[in-house]
């Protein structure tokens, strides 16, 4: 009961959001990340509205309880601005910090004034194909321009392609608009070595049965990017169906998906797959 909960409030407080302006949405932001640096949760929560939603890995808990209370040495940070929606996604990879992190953050507003839901995925050790060092490396080669303007594509184009990749997971007979080159970073595995010029992001092989709901969008035409927040089933073995916390964001160039960035969180070390996926070697168990 207390999941469904969860997943309802989630959903009324996207349906609850409203238009305001990149200015602001930037500028937000960059006070999180900042924030995050110093490990300053007080700065944040005087961007939250007084009842303010905040989960870490889909658990809800006080800002003042969070990452954000520690203090990080953030080597990148890239962050998504939805206009429409009046929400922001920022992704944070922390390869130098004595405690590796890969995070991604996102935050709804209720209009030009403050948070008002905010959930971040967190990653290290032992989560999903972690290596932060892996993900910086691969990020660092790739580019995430704004896309010119005469050439941006329709925030449904950018969305539809983001979900066309879940859809595929139900369906294999669903075409996913790859582009081509295509890579996919999963947690600091990237598929880009695979083929430098072509398609490697193609889902050869894996389940036509699995539904993935609960997704919410973070888009931004600007960049050409959608980030859909989801539970995905099956992820940790460990604990069969149940869905685990994600971040799937997209770069979308002319309707094509040029390269995905996934974070997910596991409950177990490798998420079940006992060393059968490019995961680190953690000796601890996480709890969610």
């Amino acid at each position: 009961m207390a999941t469904i909960f969860l997943l309802e409030l989630l959903l009324l407080s996207t349906l609850a959001s409203a238009e305001c302006a990149r200015e602001f949405l930037t500028g937000i932001t960059d006070q999180y990340v900042a924030a995050q640096a110093r490990g300053s949760s007080s700065d944040v929560v005087r961007l939250a509205a007084s009842n303010v939603m905040y989960t870490e890995n889909e658990v809800s808990k006080a800002i003042e309880d969070g990452i954000l209370a520690e203090p990080i040495k953030i080597d990148h940070s890239r962050s998504i601005h939805d206009t429409v929606n009046c929400a922001a996604f920022t992704e944070i990879i922390a390869s130098s910090n004595p405690h590796q992190y890969v995070i991604g953050t996102r935050m709804v507003f209720d209009g030009e004034e403050h948070i008002s839901l905010m959930e971040s995925i967190v990653t290290d050790e032992g989560d999903w194909a972690f290596n932060a060092t892996g993900y910086q490396y691969w990020n660092s080669l790739e580019n995430w321009d704004p896309i010119p303007e005469d050439q941006r594509d329709t925030r449904e184009v950018i969305q539809a392609a983001g979900d066309a990749y879940f859809e595929r997971f139900k369906n294999e007979s669903v075409t996913v608009p790859f582009g081509v080159p295509c890579s996919r970073l999963e947690g600091g595995a990237s598929t880009a070595p695979l083929n430098m010029t072509g398609d490697s992001c193609t889902l050869a092989g894996l389940p036509s049965t699995l539904v993935v709901t609960n997704r919410r969008y973070v888009v931004d035409e600007t960049f050409g990017v959608v980030d859909i927040y989801l539970g995905f089933p099956g992820l940790d073995r460990s604990q069969g169906e149940k869905p685990m916390p994600d971040s799937h964001m997209f770069r979308i160039e002319s309707g094509k998906i040029r390269y995905i960035h996934t974070v997910s969180s596991c409950v177990e070390v490798g998420c079940g797959f006992n060393g059968t996926i490019p995961t680190s070697r953690a000796r601890r168990l996480r709890h969610l």
